[in-house]
C-alpha cells in the first residue's frame, strides 16, 4: 500500500481530517460509561437528582458531540478513499496508454480490466477501513484501556491475556489466506476473459450454433471462481468465530471476578457496569481489527495486482530521442533486421531482412498465413522494437524519434478494424481533429466511402454505435483508410484492409491513392494478388524471410511463391 499512498496527494488534507474526526468521535464516547457510572455510584444512592440531570446533561452533550465528529470524519475518510481510487485507477489507465504490444502482450486484457475493476475496488475499500476503522479501534482500545485500568487493574489483565492469543490466531489465518485470495483474482481473470470473448464474438457465436458450448465454457470458468472463493473464505471463517469466542470469555471472567470483587466490597456497582461497557468496546473494538483484517489480505493481494502494471517496465520509451527530430520523407530502411516476441525464444519471427523503400512507392507485400507480414510492418511506427538490426524511416532510425513525431507521420490501417462508439465525422477526426468537413469528405471520397456515408439519413453524423455495429465490415473498412489518409502521413500502411471490400473499390480505392498520394509511401498488405499487381514492387515473404521482390511481371517469371499465389487466385478465372 505504501508505493500506492502517493496517489492521495490531492486529498491528503481530507485523508488527514477524516482520521482527525475519528479520533475525536472516540475520546467523546469514551467519557459516557464513566459518567454512567458516576450516576449509577453518586446520584441514585445520594438521591441527587440535580447531579443526576446535570451527569445525564453532559452525557447528551458528549454523545452529540460523538456523532458530530463521526459524521464530519465519515465526509472527509469517503472523499479521500473515493479520490483516492479515482487517482489510482486513472494512473493504471495512464500506464496502460503508455505499454507496447509487447507490454500488453504481457498482461491479458480481461486481466487489465479486473485490475482496473475489482483490484481498484477492493484496495480502495481497503483504504477506507484503513483511515476509519483501523484508526478507530486502536484508538479505542487505547482509550477504553486507560480507563478500565483506572477503575480496576486487577480485571484488567483478563483482555491483556486475550489479545495475544487473537493476534496469534489471525497471524495464523493471514497466512494461510493471502495465496488462496491471489489464486481467487486470477480465476476472476479467466472468468472475465471468457465473459469479453463471448461478447465480443456473440455474432459468430449465433451462426455456428455455439451458445450451448459458450454457457458451459462460461459455467467451469464460473464454477472455478465460485470454488477459488468458497476457499479463500474458508481460510478466514474461523476469524470471527474466535473473535466472539473470545469477547465472550472475557465479559464472563469479568462478570464472575467483578461480582466476587461487589461482594468482597472493593468494587462499586456502577464501576462495574463501566467497566463491561469499557471491556465491550475494546472488545468491539477488536472486532474491527479483525474485520479490517480480512479486508486487508484480500486487497494485499489486489495491490500486489496493481502494483505490477504500475511497476511495469515500458520497452519502448523516448529515453534516447531527439524531440526536435520530425520525418521529413518516407523513405523506409531495414537493415539486416530480425525480431522476435519473445527474447527467449529459440528462433526469430522476422530474420535478415534488408529493403529500401523511396518515398511516395506503393509497395505490395504478400505471402503465406504465418510468413510475419504484419510483424513487418509493425515494427515500422515502432509498435514492436526490432531484436536485432536497424529500421530506418526518412533516413533517421526509428528510435531517434519521439514515438509522438514518428507515429504522427505513419497511418496504419490494422487487420482488424476497429471504430469507436459515436458519429462517423468524430470517428473520421481521429486523424486530425483539426480538419475541415471539406479534408473530411475528401478522405472519405478517395477512401470510396462518401456515397455510402452520403446515403444515411443523417450522413457524417450517423451514429456508429459501439465498435460499428450498424456498419458492414467492407464499410469498417473504407472508413478506417479514411480514417487514415486524414492524417496525411508521410507512410500509409494498408494490412489486408481491403479484403472485405469488391474488387471494384478495391481497384478504385488503389487508383485514388495514386493519384491523391503521389508523395506518401504506401505499404499494402494483401492476400489477392489483384490489389499489389501494380506496385512500384512486391516483396514475397515466406517464414519471416524476404523470398523476392520485384514487380509483378518479374515475380511472375521467377518467383515460385508469387506464381502459385498467382496460379491459384487469378490464372483459372483469366482462362
Amino acid at each position: 500500500m505504501a508505493k500506492l499512498l502517493r496517489y492521495i496527494n490531492k486529498y491528503w488534507v481530507f485523508a488527514l481530517l477524516g482520521p482527525i474526526g475519528i479520533i475525536g468521535e472516540v475520546l467523546m464516547e469514551i467519557q459516557i460509561p464513566f459518567l454512567m457510572s458516576r450516576i449509577v455510584d453518586v446520584g441514585i444512592p445520594n438521591k441527587d437528582i440535580g447531579y443526576v440531570l446535570q451527569t445525564g446533561g453532559v452525557m447528551i452533550l458528549y454523545a452529540l458531540l460523538s456523532l458530530l465528529c463521526g459524521a464530519v470524519a465519515s465526509f472527509f475518510s469517503s472523499t479521500a478513499a473515493m479520490g483516492f481510487g479515482s487517482e489510482v485507477r486513472k494512473a493504471i489507465f495512464n500506464k496502460v496508454q503508455e505499454f507496447s504490444f509487447a507490454n500488453i502482450d504481457k498482461f491479458s486484457t480481461a486481466s487489465l480490466v479486473t485490475r482496473l475493476t475489482t483490484d481498484i475496488n477492493n484496495t480502495q475499500n481497503a483504504f477506507l477501513m484503513s483511515i476509519r476503522l483501523l484508526v478507530r479501534a486502536p484508538v479505542m482500545l487505547v482509550s477504553a484501556t486507560i480507563m478500565a485500568y483506572t477503575i480496576n487493574k486487577s480485571l484488567v489483565t483478563v483482555f491483556l491475556l486475550a489479545i495475544p492469543f487473537l493476534a496469534i490466531c489471525l497471524a495464523i489465518i493471514a497466512s494461510v489466506a493471502f495465496p488462496r485470495f491471489t489464486k481467487m483474482l486470477g480465476k476472476f481473470d479467466k472468468l472475465n476473459a471468457s465473459v469479453q470473448e463471448n461478447l465480443v464474438a456473440i455474432r459468430v457465436v449465433k451462426a455456428f450454433v455455439r451458445a450451448s458450448h459458450e454457457k458451459e465454457k462460461f459455467q467451469g470458468a464460473n464454477d472455478d471462481v465460485m470454488y477459488a472463493q468458497r476457499k479463500a473464505e474458508r481460510a478466514i471463517i474461523f476469524a470471527f468465530p474466535i473473535m466472539m469466542l473470545t469477547m465472550y470469555s472475557c465479559i464472563i471472567a469479568i462478570l464472575w471476578f467483578g461480582g466476587n470483587f461487589i461482594i468482597a466490597g472493593t468494587m462499586l456497582t456502577g464501576e462495574l457496569i463501566s467497566f463491561i461497557t469499557y471491556v465491550t468496546q475494546i472488545l468491539i473494538a477488536l472486532m474491527m481489527i479483525s474485520m479490517v483484517f480480512v479486508m486487508l489480505v484480500l486487497s494485499r493481494a489486489s495491490i500486489s495486482r496493481i502494483n505490477e502494471v504500475l511497476a511495469e517496465k515500458i520497452d519502448i520509451t523516448d529515453d534516447n530521442a531527439n524531440r526536435n527530430l520530425t520525418v521529413e520523407t518516407g523513405t523506409i530502411e531495414f537493415k539486416d533486421v530480425s525480431f522476435r516476441y519473445n527474447k527467449e525464444a529459440d528462433t526469430n519471427t522476422l530474420e535478415g531482412i534488408n529493403l529500401s523503400i523511396a518515398s511516395g512507392e506503393t509497395v505490395g507485400i504478400i505471402g503465406g498465413t504465418g510468413s510475419a507480414k504484419t510483424t513487418l510492418v509493425q515494427l515500422i511506427p515502432r509498435l514492436y522494437d526490432v531484436t536485432g538490426g536497424q529500421v530506418l524511416v526518412g533516413g533517421h532510425d526509428v528510435r531517434e524519434y519521439t514515438l509522438q513525431n514518428l507515429r504522427n507521420a505513419v497511418s496504419m490501417v490494422l487487420q482488424k478494424n476497429v471504430l469507436f462508439s459515436g458519429s462517423i465525422e468524430s470517428n473520421l477526426r481521429w486523424g486530425n481533429k483539426s480538419a475541415t468537413d471539406e479534408e473530411v469528405h475528401q478522405a472519405a471520397e478517395c477512401a470510396q466511402a462518401h456515397g455510402f456515408i452520403e446515403s444515411f439519413p443523417s450522413g457524417y453524423q450517423t451514429d456508429l454505435g459501439q465498435g460499428g455495429v450498424n456498419v458492414s465490415g467492407g464499410q469498417k473498412q473504407r472508413l478506417c483508410i479514411a480514417r487514415a489518409l486524414l492524417k496525411k502521413p508521410k507512410i500509409l500502411i494498408l494490412d489486408d484492409s481491403t479484403s472485405a471490400v469488391d474488387t471494384a473499390t478495391d481497384a478504385k480505392i488503389r487508383k485514388a491513392f495514386s493519384e491523391e498520394l503521389r508523395d506518401t509511401t504506401k505499404l499494402i498488405i494483401a492476400q489477392r494478388v489483384a490489389s499489389v499487381c501494380d506496385a512500384d514492387k512486391i516483396i514475397v515473404l515466406d517464414d519471416g524471410k524476404i523470398a523476392d521482390i520485384g514487380t509483378h511481371s518479374e515475380l511472375l517469371a521467377r518467383c515460385e511463391i508469387y506464381q502459385e499465389v498467382y496460379n491459384s487466385q487469378l490464372k483459372g478465372v483469366a482462362e
